[in-house]
């Protein structure tokens, strides 16, 4: 009883420091979970670029395809016509992008005689929400495929993804599932939403206070207690053998490069990997933006050609 005296009516030196320490820590731990929550918000709330383009003037003859989403609405996406009953390519865009910034790398598909489709995420381009950083964007995109499978103009069971970090993510935890999925271009792609909070931190130049990561990944998991349970999509990857893929690792995202390159090395074959200086396609130069387009239309004319085999006779 002496000491919860002492505790509540400090008069004693030592027990005077201690409570200023105490008072100190639970204001430090105050502070950071008041800055935590801020960075989630700022998170899963990014800003959003939905620039207006007029289709009637776009090349491709792209036509506007509408699906529901349930508990999300309303989603609408491009669809860019190939050969008919071609493969289709379905683009993921990046976190904080959207579908409009993916059109020269849909140009290029198309050219060589790939149906394409984009559409962008909750909280990205005109719709409105949160992201989940992929927990739910892989639903999106599963009613994506499903809407496009149901068209008598391509082949419902032929479809390839391409996905950027989000974009990335959705896609692989979709392919896992779908075995109308393929083939794959991941790039910086990681295996947990989590991982992805950490670079938000990172790149909003808190990533060193003390605990300050972790406490904005318990407040993102907080959001998203449904998916408490959900697996790492490392864990899924057996799944995908036989399924050609290709890992594109950015060398000037080392935390996100560093994943792309472990969810490489666990993945069954056939697998690929492409290390490359600069990553984001949307941030780079027009030369870099024409040899990463000729990697993955490459990449996919080789694992997923516009016309199938032909049967031996």
């Amino acid at each position: 009883m002496q000491i919860f005296s002492e505790l509540r009516y400090p008069s004693r030196w030592y027990t005077k420091i201690l409570m200023v320490l105490l008072a100190l820590a639970f204001f430090a731990l105050l502070a950071i979970s008041a800055i935590a929550g801020f960075l989630v918000y700022r998170i899963v709330k990014p800003q959003r670029s939905s620039g207006e383009i007029s289709l009637s003037s776009f090349p491709g003859r792209p036509e506007i395809v509408d699906f529901q989403v349930p508990e999300l609405g309303h989603r609408q996406g491009w669809f860019f016509p190939g050969l008919r009953r071609a493969p289709t390519i379905v683009l993921c865009h990046g976190y904080a992008s959207s579908r409009g910034e993916l059109l020269t790398l849909v140009s290029a598909l198309q050219d060589h005689q790939y149906n394409v489709f984009v559409f962008d995420f909750a909280a990205h381009g005109a719709n409105a929400g949160v992201t989940t950083l992929g927990y739910r964007e892989a639903e999106e995109l599963r009613k994506a495929v499903d809407t496009l499978a149901a068209r008598d103009d391509l082949d419902p069971a032929r479809f390839g993804l391409w996905g950027y970090n989000l974009g990335a993510y959705a896609a692989l935890r979709e392919a896992e599932g779908d075995k109308r999925i393929r083939a794959l271009i991941l790039d910086s792609v990681y295996d947990e939403p989590e991982q992805m909070v950490k670079v938000g931190v990172e790149r909003n130049g808190l990533g060193t206070f003390p605990l300050m990561v972790r406490s904005t990944q318990i407040s993102f998991e907080y959001l998203n207690n449904g998916h408490r349970n959900d697996p790492p999509l490392s864990g899924q990857l057996l799944a995908l053998n036989g399924v050609p893929k290709l890992f594109i690792q950015a060398q000037d995202d080392p935390e996100l490069g560093a994943t792309t390159r472990q969810m490489f090395l666990q993945a069954p074959e056939p697998r690929e990997q492409a290390i490359l200086p600069h990553g984001d396609f949307v941030s780079l130069s027009d030369q870099e933006k024409r040899d990463y387009e000729n990697r993955v239309v490459s990449f996919f004319l080789l694992r997923l050609p516009p016309t199938a085999a032909k049967p031996l006779q």
